[in-house]
Formats: structure tokens, sequence, C-alpha cells
């Protein structure tokens, strides 16, 4: 028990979250997190330009969420310990480094690395989720959670509109360019904006790091709300990686605007956010995170059959798949959010980093897959893995958890 105590002194419930801050931090997170994913509907364009392989293309995404991951096991834990505040903004920083770097990299090589140093900035998304909520009164977290993460997701779901367009229009180059402006201007603004934070545990940095397989270990609804969501992310991932160079092929024959213009089917999912953060305060997680599941499922193993309609049905059909399986992801990931939150207010920042670290884990390790599955068996073998693990993931919500201590799963 030792390695998890921490301090009572967090910040009063509703200090300094007025409106403007609770906008201004849903924006931070949805442009933040939006550099993991301005890569994936340029990807057609960036293999003509570079004349990289589908396989090196793959990895721009794959080492973009393996560094989202590594910046959130390593660096987001540093929220309970010191002022989140000055985490942010150093990340900021770096953000709009690496975005510059990508955008003058002259070989796929340099460009690789940039991606995986724009992961490891990115997840100052993942300090703003956890600032939110300590700032918001607890009858309110879920939908002020709900709130910011509506922004984190369209951020993640409109980044593919935006850089699909940018890159048919004026190039790759362009959208990391504009993406490292965007950035620095938020950057400005959460300097002059974002209150200083308390920390709420004096650990050593070791230990730490160290408290998270002690969290792990005590909480089985952690667990289990991890292993869930992680399969979800897995199922997202491999379709989203993959969509942009099954649309630029045939059938389709799509350009890259068309295919990031998906990502308006899945944002119309993310404005349900707050709502389903809502009903995890007033319900619970379980029946959400069951129906998120088996909602991702059922749109997952739908998709492949636009390939045998009419071809005036296509789009549309696409268009539903593609806002079921959001919709399912994001409903799930806001009650997972709600749910981990209540466990230890003070280690807020270490499970909110434990969830998505496995999470984008399993996601980088889903646009592995689907890469190789996608250059060997075509969209079909990629839909049936996304499948796959959307009906894991409701087992495991299925199944009755193990307590041995209070949870609520």
């Amino acid at each position: 028990m030792s390695a998890i105590r921490s301090t009572n002194s967090l910040p009063p419930p509703s200090a300094g979250l007025s409106r403007g801050l609770t906008l201004l931090l849903a924006t931070s997170a949805g442009v933040g997190v939006a550099s993991l994913y301005y890569s994936q509907p340029m990807l057609g364009v960036l293999g003509e330009d570079t004349g990289a392989s589908t396989q090196a293309l793959g990895l721009v995404p794959t080492l973009t969420q393996l560094g989202y991951a590594l910046g959130m096991l390593f660096t987001a834990p540093l929220g309970d310990r010191h002022d989140r505040r000055h985490l942010i903004l150093w990340k900021v920083a770096m953000l709009v480094a690496s975005l510059l770097a990508a955008a003058w990299a002259p070989s796929v090589g340099l460009l690789l690395a940039a991606s995986l140093a724009m992961g490891v900035a990115a997840s100052l998304a993942q300090d703003i989720v956890p600032a939110a909520a300590t700032l918001a009164p607890e009858a309110r977290r879920g939908q002020v959670v709900g709130t910011v993460m509506t922004g984190l997701l369209l951020g993640i779901l409109l980044s593919r509109v935006v850089s699909g367009f940018t890159a048919e229009h004026f190039g790759w180059r362009a959208m990391f360019l504009a993406a490292a402006l965007a950035t620095a201007l938020l950057g400005a603004a959460l300097w002059r904006s974002l209150p200083h934070f308390k920390p709420t545990t004096e650990l050593a940095y070791g230990a730490l790091l160290g408290s998270l397989l002690t969290l792990w270990r005590q909480h089985p609804a952690l667990r289990r709300a991890m292993t869930a969501q992680s399969l979800l992310g897995l199922g997202f991932s491999a379709v989203w990686s993959t969509l942009a160079i099954w649309l630029h092929g045939a059938p389709f024959h799509l350009g890259a605007g068309a295919a990031g213009a998906f990502g308006l089917a899945g944002a119309a999912g993310a404005v349900a956010a707050p709502v389903f953060g809502r009903l995890a305060d007033r319900h619970g997680s379980h029946a959400i995170t069951l129906l998120g599941a088996g909602i991702a499922a059922v749109s997952f193993a739908a998709m492949p059959l636009a390939l045998w309609l009419p071809p005036e049905l296509r789009m549309v059909w696409l268009a539903a798949t593609v806002l079921g399986f959001d919709l399912g992801f994001q409903s799930a990931l806001v009650a997972h959010q709600a749910l981990i939150y209540s466990i230890d207010p003070g280690a807020r920042s270490r499970l909110n980093a434990m969830l998505f670290v496995s999470m984008f884990s399993a996601m980088a390790l889903g646009a592995a897959l689907a890469s190789l599955l996608f250059a060997e068996w075509g969209w079909v073998a990629v839909s049936a893995l996304a499948t796959g693990a959307a009906l894991l993931a409701a087992l495991v919500r299925w199944l009755p958890v193990r307590s041995s201590a209070p949870q609520t799963a």
C-alpha cells in the first residue's frame, strides 16, 4: 500500500474550470492527439512521393502510436508528482519541433524518427484529460471528462479529413507545417490560461513507475478496463491504418481527400461522448462498455460487404460502418475513463497512463498486423482481425470480475 500512498493536496474540485478553460482543454487535447493520425489518409500520397513500400508506410502510424504509448508510460505518471502545467507546456514545445522535423524530413527513415518523437510529445493529450478530471466537481466528473474527450476524439477523426484534403491539394509536408503552427498557437493559450496543479504524491520517479504495477495488482476493475479497451483499440487502429490504402486501390480508386472525409462519419460519434459520460455518472460503466464493444464488432464485420454492393451504395455503407465502430469505441473509452478515475483520486495521471499505454500499445500492434494482413490477404482479413478483437472485448466485459477490494466494474 505504501507504494501508492498519495497526499490529499488536490486542487479544489472546480478551481479554475471555467467554460472557456474547458473548451481550451478540449481543443488542446484534440490538436495534440491529432498528430498521431495526420499520416493515415496521406499514406497513399506519401508512398507515391517517396516510393516507400506498403510495409514501410505501415511503420509511420505504428511508430507514432508506439511513441504515444512510451510517452504515456514514462512521462504521464509525472503528472501526479509534478505540476501538470509544466509537463503539458514542455510537451507542446516538443510536439512543435517534431512536426517541423516531419515536414522537412528528406527521407522515409527520418520521417519515421520524427513520427516516434511526435507520438511521445502527443501524449500531452493524456496529461490534459486527468487535469480536467482533477478540476471538475465530483458530480460532473464524467460529463467534464466526456466534454474534453469530445475534443480529443474529434481531433482523432477530423485530423484525417484535414490531412487528406491538405495532402491532396498542397502536399503532405504542408500538413505537418500547418499542424506545427496550430500547436504553437494553442501552446501560447495554455501558457496564459492553464492553472498550476499541486502534486498528489511525493514518490520518487522510480517508485512512481513501480506503483503502476501495484495499482494493476490491486484493482481487478482496472485490469478489466485496460484489457477490453486495448482490444477495441487494436481493431480501431487496424481499420483506420489501412482504410486509406484500401480506398486508394480497386474498386474505389479514391484520393487522400476522399479517404480522409470518412473521418466526418466517425466525428458524428464523437459528439456523443458527453452523453456517455453522463450515463456513466448515473448508471456505471459496465452496460455502456459492453454495448460499445458490441456495436464496434457488428460494424467491423459489416465493412467488407461494401465490396458486393452496387457502386452508388458503397460509400453510404462504409460511412455507416465507420460511424458505428467509432461510436462503439468512443462510448467504451469514456465509460472506462470515468471508471478508473474513481479508483484512486491521487493517482489519476498514473491510472490514465495505464489505460492509454495498454490501448495505444495495442493500437500500434493493430496497425502493424493490419499492414501485413492487407498486403497478404486484403481487406477482408483486416476486417476479421478487428471483428475478432471487438468480440473478445465484449467477452471481457461480459464475464464477471473477481474482486478482492471494493470496485466499480
